[in-house]
């Protein structure tokens, strides 16, 4: 829904906090079903996604990338997470590590524009969250240390780095390692807008020929450990202080990791889920459980790419298991979905299976939406899943579900919203209605909600009415149909989707044709 700048503050300035509210008698609208996190991952390694060719213009670039987002914001998503230190490398220009080659072809060569700042300029202009994913052990997909940049700390410490499978790995049992993680995560924390700092699947390597080899750091520091503990020990020490360090810079920026779908099965571990699978706990050296416990985290996306039914893991049972997880816990639960499996196979040859999962995640409350992987495959729509998805699912747009424990000022579950909006104004418009308020201090967005005919001038809003949540202060909707009276209520909502009383509404006659 086309959105446009604060021109509704006029000279007044946006309402200042303890201003009076208009309806001081409504309260906010809270947690609802409604409230929904819908995203999808942007690839940049190997131009799964983005950029698909290296050699393209940093113009064609900027539009191929706009133009995912454009997708995006149809499919009424609000987030997306873009892979942005995908080797050992950068799209912004870092103090610790090359340009990344996924942009130009040659690691190291400046590519002439800020990635990073163009892609969070672009997607919170849509109102799209930015989780920023960072792999943290991953140097390269192929095994020659001198054919990285020479500006490549693994260049410049080889004894840094484990050759494994057909690629080159950072030890994650080294304390320069974890340094060195740490600090290429917070160097963007710092500088840059993002919303949260996101870590996929990829710890310790997935097991390929032998074990992943590390004989001398555990020699150095394992202290007597079990190898296994030790080195999830060392992953731990990872999560842990990065949350640490994340939350105390800026409260309101996020740690999410996406972890492989499954901890462990339950024929290893009582606690574990009823599957037949590859468990991250064993294999990557991955305790998600213990992180959700923790609250190292405040969100988790497991990777449930199975579908319904599968005899070794089956999507529904994972579903279930992963909401018991979280259940009494502020850690938000959203499911990473296989939107890349549509049509691969016998099991997936059913364009609506995404679908089901999605109904099916309406049974559990602790499931607060879904990410899919990838931007391309929704993009490219194949037999008609992602319109399916829309169809049924994202209809309307949605407000991600509020984020509880980091106070945008550093208080515990958030501070008070922004204040009411005040000076809710609805006016025909030649495409439509347009709908304009004087913003709130420190608002991160405004929700908006439209009623059918003349409603009360102060009248709590119902979470299943809205039709946007835009940045800026006012909003064109073309929905609106010719000749029909609709009243109009904004809210205010912070960077962590705390959102406040709505203001006055204003009632408009649609105009006619």
């Amino acid at each position: 829904m086309p959105a446009f700048g604060e021109r509704g503050a006029g000279a007044r300035g946006p309402v200042p906090p303890g201003a009076k509210a208009e309806c001081s008698q409504v309260a906010a609208p809270g947690d609802s079903e409604y409230r929904q996190l819908r995203g999808m991952w942007i690839a940049t390694v190997g131009g799964i996604d983005w950029p698909k060719d290296t050699g393209d213009s940093a113009a064609e670039q900027k539009k191929q990338f706009t133009k995912l987002l454009d997708t995006a914001e149809a499919m009424n998503m609000n987030a997306v997470f873009v892979q942005i230190r995908p080797n050992s490398d950068a799209f912004y220009d870092s103090p610790y590590e090359p340009w990344s080659q996924w942009i130009t072809g040659t690691q190291g060569k400046d590519p002439g524009y800020d990635v990073l700042a163009f892609m969070l300029k672009e997607a919170h202009a849509r109102n799209l969250e930015f989780h920023a994913w960072f792999n943290p052990y991953r140097v390269s997909r192929q095994d020659d240390v001198k054919k990285l940049s020479p500006k490549s700390p693994a260049r410049q410490h080889p004894d840094w780095v484990r050759k494994y499978g057909t690629g080159l790995w950072y030890d994650p049992g080294l304390p320069q390692v974890r340094d060195l993680a740490t600090k290429a995560v917070m160097d963007v924390v710092n500088k840059y807008d993002i919303d949260a700092v996101h870590f996929d699947d990829y710890f310790y390597p997935y097991p390929e020929d032998g074990d992943f080899p590390d004989d001398a750091t555990y020699k150095a520091h394992g202290g007597g450990m079990d190898r296994g503990d030790w080195r999830r020990e060392n992953v731990d020490t990872l999560v842990e202080s990065l949350s640490e360090k994340i939350h105390a810079a800026k409260p309101w920026v996020r740690f999410g990791i996406s972890p492989f779908g499954v901890w462990r099965n339950k024929s290893n571990d009582p606690a574990g889920s009823p599957t037949r699978a590859l468990q991250s706990y064993d294999d990557v050296y991955a305790d998600t459980r213990k992180w959700i416990k923790k609250g190292w985290v405040d969100y988790v996306t497991p990777q449930l790419y199975w579908p319904i039914g599968d005899p070794r893991a089956d999507y529904a049972k994972l579903v279930a298991w992963w909401a018991a997880q979280v259940k009494g816990t502020d850690v938000q639960l959203t499911i990473g979905q296989g939107a890349y499996r549509v049509g691969a196979d016998a099991a997936w040859k059913d364009p609506a299976e995404l679908s089901r999962h999605l109904t099916l995640n309406a049974k559990y409350p602790q499931v607060r939406g879904d990410v899919f992987f990838s931007a391309s495959d929704i993009a490219g729509n194949r037999r008609g899943f992602a319109a399916r998805l829309r169809e049924d699912h994202y209809s309307r747009p949605a407000i991600p579900p509020a984020v509880a424990g980091h106070g945008e000022n550093g208080g515990k579950d958030g501070d008070a919203a922004s204040p009411p909006v005040h000076g809710t104004a609805a006016v025909p418009d030649g495409k439509g209605v347009r709908v304009t308020w004087r913003p709130s201090k420190g608002a991160a967005s405004y929700a908006v909600y439209r009623v059918d005919g003349t409603g009360p001038g102060c009248a709590p809003v119902d979470p299943g009415k809205l039709i946007a949540d835009v940045r800026g202060g006012g909003i064109i909707d073309p929905s609106a149909k010719p000749g029909r009276s609709y009243t109009y209520y904004v809210t205010a909502l912070d960077r962590l989707h705390h959102e406040s009383a709505p203001g006055r509404g204003a009632t408009v006659n649609a105009p006619k044709g």
